[in-house]
């Protein structure tokens, strides 16, 4: 499933969701002219190695890849998938947050969901890297915020289909929890940080509420 847009239109322009979106992006454009061993290093510096935070470890740049991390992305669609839903969902939650408390919302989802998958995998000496986190916590707002709204979603090869959110985004999690679970087993869903989705989509429809403007209040702070 792949959602193409949603029913809610904005009510301000969503500067800090585009501004998200152009980091990332020149962020990923730098990465293309790394070259593979370059990339990897930058991957290992700057994105989350679970292992080097085990006991008697000291981190290079300390705690810093929790941030960085969500900045890095492997490929055009993990960039792409993560940008499209970050522009569909984003804006909306924006619109009701506030540019200041959205960004906070955002950094603070992509870090709990960080620990999430530090917690999952302390001994894993592979760099966890990408959005998808902090973009979980994103749709975990809007799951409880507009379960009302509608998104337009095509289903390969040819079907299109306009599904409540709390449906779409219902199907979207229940996927990352079985792709989880599995991942206790086998590696069948393949080398995806789904407990990090997980934590970063509960951890917005935890904490959307401490960070919405009170009713009537401007969103463009």
């Amino acid at each position: 499933m792949f959602p193409l847009r949603d029913s809610v239109p904005s009510k301000n322009f969503p500067l800090v969701v585009v501004t998200l979106i152009a980091v990332n992006a020149m962020v990923f454009f730098y990465e293309l002219t790394l070259g593979m061993p370059g990339i990897e290093q930058l991957f290992y510096e700057y994105g989350l190695v679970p292992a080097d935070y085990g006991p008697g470890q000291t981190p290079p740049l300390g705690y810093l890849p929790f941030i960085t991390s969500m900045f890095l992305h492997g490929s055009w669609l993990h960039i792409i998938a993560n940008m499209w839903i970050l522009w569909i969902f984003g804006d909306n939650i924006e619109d009701r947050m506030g540019r200041v408390k959205f960004i906070l919302f955002y950094l603070i989802c992509g870090v709990i969901a960080a620990l999430a998958h530090y917690v999952s995998n302390p001994a894993s000496v592979l760099p966890v890297i990408g959005a998808s986190g902090a973009v979980a916590g994103v749709m975990g707002a809007y799951f409880l915020m507009y379960q009302d709204a509608k998104v337009l979603t095509f289903v390969p090869p040819f079907f299109f289909f306009n599904l409540p959110a709390y449906i779409f985004l219902g199907i979207w999690v229940l996927t990352q929890f079985y792709c989880a679970a599995a991942e206790l087993i086998s590696s069948a869903c393949g080398p995806i940080a789904f407990w990090a989705h997980l934590g970063g989509f509960l951890a917005g429809m935890i904490l959307y509420r401490f960070f919405i403007n009170p009713a009537g209040s401007t969103a463009a702070d």
